[in-house]
């Protein structure tokens, strides 16, 4: 395991600055347009490619995204990290002080609608072969798009979703009976106190349509954040917490890199699997 670790890290120390590419997302918003920032990563050679799009967690764009979208790319995927904060001035929401309320998540669920139609357009992508893919916050505003109310129910616009260790306490508003519409994969931590399973199990218990369409990956020992390589696991005290009363406080993170290898490989058996041609 600790040989494949070594791999992983060198495709991705190997991944050319050249792939990557700045970028703008439109996304409409209160009768006027952002331009949401965004890095593009192109896997070598010619395309079309089948594409992933990438939403962050609540502390912005960072290390464990821009790692993802290499390994990606060097799968031979397209992978788009959209910036949902800077455009409307954000930095950092994972304070209790301002942490996501369920209408700001709602807000953000069009970059993943907008994101989704921009890579449609892309000469460069197969526009019927797309996912997207969401961490922690990014990962429960994902699932506001991977998870539907079961009586309006509609076609995905996308081919797959990856929720990672995701925000589920906001798919609560969707209620009691939900749909799912396109295959969903699920990756989380064992001992999470932020995000925790039991949450997420929940969501899952829930659905009724397209159940069979999800997969659940529990890694066994890890917190949140298990992909933040060379982060030893620490208490955030001031944190909000969806999962606690009021969303009041606190939750630990930090790196477990045997969970993050096996995550990495089903990461890329999933999207072998949902994204073939």
């Amino acid at each position: 395991m600790f040989a494949r670790l070594l791999f992983l890290l060198a495709v991705v120390g190997a991944t050319p600055a050249l792939a990557q590419q700045a970028v703008h997302v439109p996304v409409e918003q209160g009768g006027r347009t952002l331009q949401l920032a965004a890095q593009l990563f192109k896997p070598p050679g010619a395309g079309p490619s089948p594409a992933v799009a990438i939403f962050h967690g609540c502390g912005g764009p960072g290390q464990n995204t821009a790692r993802m979208a290499g390994l990606l790319a060097s799968w031979g995927y397209v992978a788009l990290v959209v910036d949902s904060f800077s455009a409307r001035r954000l930095k950092d929401v994972c304070g209790r002080a301002n942490w996501p309320t369920q209408r700001d998540a709602e807000t953000r669920a069009l970059d993943i609608d907008a994101a989704l139609a921009w890579l449609a357009k892309q000469s460069f992508v197969v526009a019927g072969r797309i996912a997207f893919m969401g961490y922690s916050y990014g990962g429960g505003v994902a699932a506001l798009r991977a998870l539907q109310r079961a009586d309006a129910a509609a076609p995905s616009p996308a081919r797959a979703a990856i929720l990672v260790y995701p925000d589920c306490g906001l798919a609560d508003a969707l209620g009691p009976k939900l749909a799912v519409r396109q295959p969903t994969l699920f990756a989380m931590g064992a001992l999470d106190d932020w995000t925790p399973v039991s949450q997420c199990q929940a969501a899952i218990d829930r659905i009724v349509q397209g159940r069979d369409l999800v997969e659940t990956k529990v890694y066994e020992g890890a917190h949140h954040s298990f992909d933040a390589l060379g982060l030893p696991v620490r208490y955030l005290k001031d944190v909000g917490n969806r999962s606690k009363p009021n969303d009041c406080c606190g939750a630990h993170y930090g790196a477990n890199q045997k969970a993050w290898a096996a995550f990495v490989e089903d990461v890329k058996t999933f999207l072998a699997r949902t994204l073939a041609k």
